[in-house]
């Protein structure tokens, strides 16, 4: 049981730092960071556009670092934040925060599939449903407690 804890965790932490590895380096050219990328991509999929409330829902992001971002991609011209400054205002993309939304969703895919290679529609679907089960295990569990 413990040997299958370890090999678990060494996966899904090895997982976790690769793909923080790939968007520190894919967004550098962008002059971006991961929760920029993050942004740009869930506002892309709104195109009547989103509020800050919505984006904190949408990237699992905290109040105060979706602020953050969005504070740093409306001073890069990428995104518009339409009537007034407030947690609600609607945020859209700008022309060059669509285009940049759109290379990185084009290499968002091209990561998916590398990372999926060798996997059949079959695995893919017992996977994910594992690693759904598994994170709401643990989440009642963190809620719980171990009660030893």
């Amino acid at each position: 049981m413990i040997g299958r804890f370890s090999l678990f965790t060494a996966c899904i932490s090895d997982i976790y730092w690769m793909l923080q590895k790939i968007e520190r380096e894919e967004m550098a050219s962008y002059q971006l960071k991961a929760p920029h990328a993050q942004c740009l991509v869930a506002m892309s999929r709104r195109a009547g556009g989103v509020t800050a409330a919505q984006l904190c829902e949408l990237c699992e992001k905290d109040k105060a670092s979706i602020s953050r971002t969005v504070s740093e991609l409306v001073a890069r011209g990428l995104v518009l934040r339409e009537g007034g400054n407030g947690y609600r205002a609607a945020l859209r993309l700008t022309e060059e925060g669509r285009r940049i939304a759109g290379e990185v969703n084009r290499k968002v895919t091209r990561a998916v599939v590398r990372a999926g290679e060798g996997l059949t529609d079959a695995d893919r679907e017992v996977l994910y449903a594992s690693l759904e089960r598994i994170a709401a295990n643990l989440e009642k569990l963190s809620e719980e407690g171990l009660g030893i």
